[in-house]
């Protein structure tokens, strides 16, 4: 039994876990309300086991407490406490739709590796647009002084320069928002990436971890895995539903949601701005579009002939 981890989901002879941290609130509260039921969804449907920290895993008054989002790192030891079995974590963050039509993440992982998503490269869409459309966007339907030129353009190489951090040795942005490891081989090396840096750290995130987590990570083993299992909201918004800045109707908002998780995996609503909020809306996924969904991917499966049917009209 632990005052810090709840595990919402745990079948038999489970070894792979979906964790996130959502200490506090609002942060557990909106989690179960707009996003956990996907995750059980997938959970049941891959036999994973589901846990939430919700209470922190270091004492506040401890030199290496840092934002809570840090503690994504130290988790590993707190679970396997719970369950000896467990083999693999995927990190996954509170703000990220699971799609129905989601494969295993854990078939595409290799246990000498850590896996992780690209955010700048093999996207379905150029990675410099859609930060012009953003930054273009924001500034006209949200804030006129939100800035058409900011660090959100910075080179990979300023990108680290900026965080007082040098280029790791695959030079690349990752998402710190989904990532999965092998307990046994990894647990040491989170552990020790969150212990090398203390409660005086100093990024450009607010403090976060994303630009550490880079660092420490890339100098590593990793393995790219599809983008699909971090699709970025902000850029679905800005490339497919520019019309979104100017009419935050939530059907609408809803329904350009649903679109996207008919293409991707993991929805991911990172970030500040309107558009991260998104995700805080009833009944995205209920039991009539998850249907539809499922009927939409199994006639993608299914061989079309081609054969003349006669005139057909509306």
């Amino acid at each position: 039994m632990s005052d810090k981890i709840v595990i919402l989901n745990k079948p038999d002879k489970c070894s792979n876990y979906l964790v996130t941290t959502a200490i506090g609130e609002p942060y557990f509260s909106n989690f179960k309300k707009y996003i956990m039921p996907s995750w059980m969804d997938y959970c049941q449907k891959f036999n994973l086991g589901l846990a939430i920290v919700t209470n922190d895993l270091i004492e506040r008054s401890d030199k290496y407490y840092k934002k809570a989002n840090w503690q994504k790192f130290i988790v590993a030891r707190e679970l396997r406490s719970l369950d000896p079995l467990v083999n693999n974590l995927c990190h996954l963050d509170t703000d990220i739709i699971i799609s129905p039509l989601a494969p295993n993440i854990f078939d595409f992982h290799s246990d000498d590796s850590i896996s992780v998503i690209s955010l700048r490269k093999k996207l379905p869409y150029s990675h410099a647009m859609a930060l012009r459309r953003m930054a273009f966007f924001r500034n006209k339907y949200y804030d006129s002084k939100y800035p058409l030129d900011s660090v959100l353009f910075s080179t990979i190489d300023d990108l680290y320069k900026n965080n007082e951090l040098n280029v790791p040795k695959i030079a690349d942005e990752v998402c710190s928002g989904v990532f999965v490891y092998n307990v046994s081989r990894h647990l040491d090396f989170f552990e020790k990436t969150f212990f090398s840096v203390d409660k005086n750290v100093k990024t450009l995130t607010n403090n976060g971890d994303q630009t550490h987590f880079n660092y420490y990570v890339l100098n590593a083993k990793v393995k790219f895995l599809s983008y699909k299992f971090q699709t970025m909201w902000v850029f679905e918004q800005a490339m497919k539903y520019s019309f979104l800045y100017e009419n935050s109707d939530k059907e609408m908002i809803k329904k350009c949601i649903r679109s996207s998780l008919l293409d991707c995996y993991f929805l991911h609503f990172a970030g500040s701005w309107h558009e991260s909020d998104m995700w805080k809306n009833d009944n995205i996924l209920n039991a009539e579009n998850v249907d539809l969904m499922q009927n939409f991917s199994s006639y993608l499966d299914t061989k079309v002939t081609g054969n003349p049917v006669g005139m057909v009209r509306p």
